[in-house]
């Protein structure tokens, strides 16, 4: 049955286990339940168990039909099952699903980077403060000025003591001078 995929096959459980690790591996899985060196259950577990790597849909192909064990599969991380023997027709169907959810995934995956794309933007912006050149007030995003330590206290939880720095006092202090003199 031809259905236009292109099939990468493995031997066994450590193959498929290797296969799914590579940078270019398959977003989509069918491994059998029962498979010499490692289980379709257990390369389930280790696909499962890597957190940054792309998802990959699993199928388990199994003869096993105990609750028991759809249960234990389901645990271990797969996606779908298809029982042997097993129809053509089913397979594609299942197939069809996992790409459907994978294109889902994928689709959610970007409109995730596009938020927070737009939340650094956000961030950015919000990190611009509009301030008055004279008086030193802050305008909010409601277009209501506030005086610094009053918005600074809102947005922070800063409170603030006052103080004059040396240069302000030199200058305030000529000034007082000066006019104490006139």
């Amino acid at each position: 049955m031809d259905c236009g995929y292109k099939v990468l096959a493995t031997e066994n459980g450590a193959q498929a286990w290797n296969q799914l690790q590579q940078p270019t591996s398959p977003r989509l899985a069918i491994l059998d339940w029962v498979m010499p060196e490692m289980s379709g259950v257990e390369v389930c577990q280790r696909v499962r168990a890597q957190h940054n790597a792309p998802y990959v849909y699993i199928i388990l192909l199994t003869g096993n039909t105990s609750n028991e064990d759809l249960a234990m599969g389901f645990a271990a991380g797969a996606d779908d099952y298809v029982f042997k023997p097993f129809d053509g027709r089913v397979l594609e169907a299942r197939i069809k699903a996992g790409e459907r959810i994978l294109h889902l995934e994928q689709t959610l995956a970007h409109k995730i980077a596009e938020l927070e794309s737009a939340l650094t933007q956000v961030k950015q912006l919000k990190a611009l403060l509009p301030i008055c050149m004279f008086c030193k007030k802050i305008r909010d995003d409601n277009d209501y000025w506030h005086q610094i330590e009053a918005y600074l206290h809102q947005h922070t939880g800063t409170d603030f003591s006052h103080g004059i720095c040396p240069d302000c006092f030199s200058k305030r202090h000529e000034l007082f001078q000066s006019a104490q003199n006139l």
